[in-house]
């Protein structure tokens, strides 16, 4: 199976690519062997095969040595014998693969997407790149949780508030980032909007990526 690259903002005229696959949805990803190939190490899948096959590849700091393993929002990608790192990041055609500091590289901030009451009131949280966990500690959704990787333990979080800096992920405004000055709750009749800068977006929309600056390069 394959998808347009398009769906991804990928590179002008490259139309297909192997399907991603992943926690990531599927037009909201890209597979690892094209990120290599995009990336200048490898001319075609066979040489990218090679470099992640052989284990010189890892994503948020774990080896991984599935082509087809689909990278998404925030996620990071490492080729540590070149100590080289990048994290997938939105811009306004789609997603783009950023080069970022080793330091940067250890820290990921990842979305509350949804909380459930486990048996016991256990609470389980579970953020948007599928990552699932039980806490004690009471998130809330849309709050940013950032996490040191490889380990996933949670070092800092910011909550889904005004004054917070933050990131449009989707929709026309895709890419745009500033302070996010207004939260206008949902109703059963229409959607929760966020003003983040000057623009008006969906909720569901926006990252928040710290309390002033952002916690990372993005």
């Amino acid at each position: 199976m394959h998808t347009k690259r398009i769906a991804v903002g990928g590179v002008k005229g490259v139309k297909w690519t192997a399907t991603p696959r992943g926690p990531h949805r599927r037009g909201e990803s890209m597979p690892l062997v094209d990120v290599i190939k995009e990336l200048g190490f490898a001319d075609n899948t066979r040489e990218a095969r090679k470099i992640i096959v052989g284990g010189l590849v890892s994503v948020d700091g774990e080896r991984c040595k599935k082509l087809n393993h689909g990278v998404g929002l925030m996620d990071i990608v490492s080729l540590p014998s070149l100590k080289k790192d990048w994290r997938i990041v939105p811009r306004k055609n789609g997603l783009i693969i950023n080069e970022i500091s080793h330091k940067d590289a250890k820290l990921k901030p990842c979305r509350v997407k949804v909380k459930r009451l486990l048996p016991k009131g256990v609470m389980q949280v579970t953020v948007h790149d599928g990552y699932a966990f039980n806490t004690d500690k009471k998130y809330s959704v849309n709050d940013m949780l950032v996490f040191e990787i490889p380990g996933r333990k949670v070092v800092e979080v910011v909550p889904f508030a005004t004054g917070c800096s933050a990131i449009v992920v989707s929709g026309r405004h895709r890419g745009k980032t500033g302070e996010i000055k207004e939260i206008v709750k949902g109703s059963a009749a229409r959607k929760s909007l966020t003003t983040v800068g000057d623009s008006q977006t969906l909720t569901d929309y926006v990252f928040v990526t710290g309390k002033g600056k952002p916690v990372v390069e993005v």
